[in-house]
């Protein structure tokens, strides 16, 4: 049986590369303009998709991007490459003018989109969060000498409740949203602009620092 700190442990690491307080205004602005069904969408499918993803790589450690010859430091240059391109529309308002040119249907597949990338991938399940729940999978099933699939088990209920909480947040975000107007949200989707862009060039900072170490 695990104990207590064990799990603690493995729900504070995980909360603190998750970030979802941190990541709550970010989510604001890349749903800038978008109604309050649409945002819930976005916040309740990005969650699944992070959680999918971190179950999968909790049950199969790096056997995934060992087998496809990828390391966790080219995934977070990809990444923060990614988000620099996410971080520019932010700053130009380019989402906002895409929005507002497309049809009902294009939007349907713009919330999806933005659900996957980037809030899922990689603002929930980044590099950092995919590490640590790797780390923490091997960690919590050394742990567990009874039953190794035990620490497994527990380790995924960490996460759904990580992510369950992180879904509340985000969504809890959209009140703020009420009452800062359109000036507001014009200051602010640009100032979280360069927040995530400054964010995407330490992913790929780090990413290369290590890659080239």
């Amino acid at each position: 049986m695990l104990s207590y700190d064990v799990i603690l442990n493995a729900f504070v690491t995980l909360f603190v590369t998750v970030d979802p307080i941190g990541n709550a205004p970010l989510f604001l602005g890349l749903t800038i303009g978008m109604s309050s069904m649409d945002r819930r969408m976005v916040a309740i499918r990005g969650c699944v998709v992070a959680l999918l993803i971190l179950t999968l790589f909790a049950i199969t450690g790096t056997a995934i991007l060992d087998a496809m010859g990828i390391t966790i430091d080219a995934f977070r240059v990809a990444g923060g490459l990614l988000l620099f391109y996410t971080a520019f529309e932010m700053i130009y308002e380019k989402r906002q003018e895409r929005k507002e040119e497309v049809s009902k249907s294009a939007v349907k597949e713009h919330i999806a989109s933005i659900s996957v990338f980037p809030l899922a991938i990689p603002l929930l399940a980044g590099p950092g969060t995919i590490s640590a729940t790797i780390l923490l999978s091997s960690e919590m099933s050394a742990a567990s000498t009874e039953h190794h699939w035990m620490g497994i088990v527990t380790l995924l209920a960490v996460i759904f409740v990580l992510l369950l909480l992180t879904a509340i947040t985000l969504m809890a975000a959209e009140l703020l949203d009420k009452y800062i107007g359109n000036t507001g949200k014009m200051i602010l989707t640009r100032l979280l602009g360069v927040l995530l862009a400054a964010l995407s060039v330490q992913y790929v900072a780090d990413g290369a620092q290590a890659l080239f170490s």
